[in-house]
């Protein structure tokens, strides 16, 4: 009687593992997917920000090529047209990253950075962990009483 029950609670005890392994996978995908998705949020709102900049910036560096042409013109100086050089590569700037092909370039250079160069992206005392995060915690805390 006691080798079935053994045996029956060994079958449950597998068969709730296999449940939990098939939970927590599932969890660790929707975690994925939901955070996958609110980067691809995060890069849309970006890119939109730069279409909107560049519809301002766009008036501004119009109006600025406009008066420093008319004065390069009237007073007969064309120094007064060297300001547009930096002006016109923050609007192409601003053009590439808003219709251009930088943000792919980005992602390139970015995964070239992850496949050769690793070393560069490590943490200063390496990755935290529950020791270390712990032992903040209680000076925080220790700090606090102290106060």
């Amino acid at each position: 009687m006691g080798f079935l029950m053994s045996k029956s609670l060994d079958e449950n005890m597998k068969k709730q593992q296999e449940f939990m392994l098939l939970n927590s996978r599932l969890q660790l995908e929707r975690q994925i997917l939901m955070q996958n998705q609110m980067r691809e949020r995060q890069m849309a709102m970006q890119i939109a920000w730069s279409r909107e900049f560049l519809k301002y910036y766009g008036t501004f560096f119009g109006l600025v090529t406009v008066g420093c042409t008319l004065g390069a013109l009237k007073k007969n100086r064309p120094a007064m047209l060297v300001p547009l050089v930096p002006l016109s590569l923050i609007l192409l700037y601003q053009a590439d990253m808003a219709y251009g092909t930088l943000l792919t370039r980005m992602k390139a250079e970015a995964e070239q950075v992850l496949d050769t160069e690793s070393y560069r992206l490590q943490l200063p005392h390496g990755t935290p962990n529950f020791e270390s995060i712990e032992k903040a915690r209680r000076a925080q805390s220790t700090f606090f009483i102290e106060k």
